[in-house]
């Protein structure tokens, strides 16, 4: 009887959710003052603009585009890329967001996967480096929950062959990789700004590059592939001299879409990218916490942390055991502690059903790194305002297992 008491898992509470909304009084108070104006302007227009221009000036690019969804700007960028560099093969994480991979085909490029590294949850460089060949058009890496993925191997190789490297900063907005923040580096980047990732606009993304021509593309993809949507006069007049059949406010270049944001979502962004810097670094110190009180004989806490900003903790239990697995659970959910297990976009992607109806269903063993963090990692939420004493108080609940 005794043995069994001991053995439980001690009781705590920590009301922890996944998320916590990251757009403050201060923001509304924007929203406020700018729809008191006499008729403001609500679609896309200046605000929109403003905020482009901002976002540019701090990640350090020459060009963003502002749209709906982090998954619009994963689309308009893979439909760019499918323009400028033509059809073929993209290397792709098999841990990302599905829209990611999705991007990929509905662009009609293949995916090739690669296993991940287990110190940054991205992809491993070495299988990289090996799959690149003939036919590929664009390595697509994702910074997985707020770590650095990148290596400067990658970097170097894909300069002297000519590849674009497109990075996914979805979930790692402030990230750096020596001492450059993530999403300057690549060929073209992907912001997410979701509900509760490190700057919300509600709903939106960014597209960034420093490719003009890639910028228009990205601008007319944006909006029906209006070429009225340019901002270079001198391609606006090259296309319409081509096409004197047709008004010039309506001439499409493209089959594309319309995934523009507005400007009441671009007055968010304008707001919150001023305590951007400040909420990255407390998101930094809680996560530094979290991993230096953890268990490591059970838990992993050796992530490549130098350059973080993360959105999440990642528990990954060090060894592959069910029992100890289910235990942990159990004891998050008892103590009021909400988790995602197989972190980020829920594990294996080529365990999905969309996947396995393209590549089968042994793909997904192939690559056994994802695989453990499939079934033995989780995230939970972190967000600037969360207590030093409730991480401590979760180690503790953890190492007690």
């Amino acid at each position: 009887m005794i043995a069994d008491k001991l053995s439980e898992p001690r009781q705590v509470q920590l009301d922890w959710p996944l998320m916590r909304n990251n757009i403050l009084r201060q923001d509304l108070d924007a929203l406020i003052q700018y729809l008191g104006q006499d008729d403001p302007i609500l679609t896309q227009s200046a605000q929109v603009r403003a905020f482009e221009q901002e976002w540019s000036q701090w990640l350090g690019v020459r060009y963003s585009v502002f749209v709906n969804s982090g998954s619009s700007a994963n689309l308009i960028t893979m439909a760019a890329l499918r323009h400028h560099y033509g059809e073929g093969e993209v290397i792709v994480p098999t841990l990302t967001w599905v829209s990611d991979i999705a991007s990929v085909l509905q662009a009609g490029l293949q995916p090739v996967f690669v296993d991940i590294d287990s110190r940054t949850l991205g992809m491993d460089i070495d299988q990289v480096l090996a799959k690149i060949g003939p036919r590929t058009r664009a390595v697509f890496l994702t910074h997985v929950l707020g770590y650095c993925g990148l290596d400067q191997r990658l970097l170097d190789e894909l300069a002297r062959r000519g590849i674009p490297l497109i990075e996914d900063v979805c979930e790692s907005h402030g990230a750096t990789f020596k001492g450059q923040r993530l999403g300057s580096l690549g060929s073209l980047s992907n912001f997410s700004f979701y509900y509760a990732h490190h700057l919300s606009t509600i709903e939106g993304g960014m597209v960034c590059t420093n490719d003009a021509g890639v910028y228009e593309t990205l601008r007319m993809l944006r909006s029906h592939g209006m070429v009225r949507e340019c901002s270079s006069p001198e391609l606006r007049s090259r296309i319409q001299a081509a096409n004197p059949d047709l008004n010039p406010d309506f001439i499409f270049s493209f089959p594309a879409y319309n995934v523009r944001s507005t400007e009441l979502n671009a007055i968010l962004g304008r707001s919150q990218l001023k305590r951007l810097d400040a909420n990255n670094v407390r998101r930094t110190d809680n996560l530094l916490t979290f991993l230096e009180n953890l268990d490591g004989s059970r838990y992993q806490v050796d992530f490549a942390t130098e350059g973080s900003s993360n959105y999440a903790f990642t528990l990954v239990l060090r060894e592959a055991d069910a029992v100890f697995r289910d235990r942990v659970m159990a004891a998050l959910r008892g103590s009021g502690v909400e988790f995602r297990r197989g972190t980020s976009g829920g594990g294996n992607q080529l365990r999905q059903p969309y996947l396995k109806a393209l590549f089968g269903d042994q793909e997904a063993l192939k690559f056994p790194r994802v695989d453990h963090v499939h079934f033995y990692g989780f995230y939970i939420g972190n967000y600037p305002t969360l207590e030093r004493g409730k991480i401590l108080e979760l180690c503790e609940l953890l190492n007690s297992l």
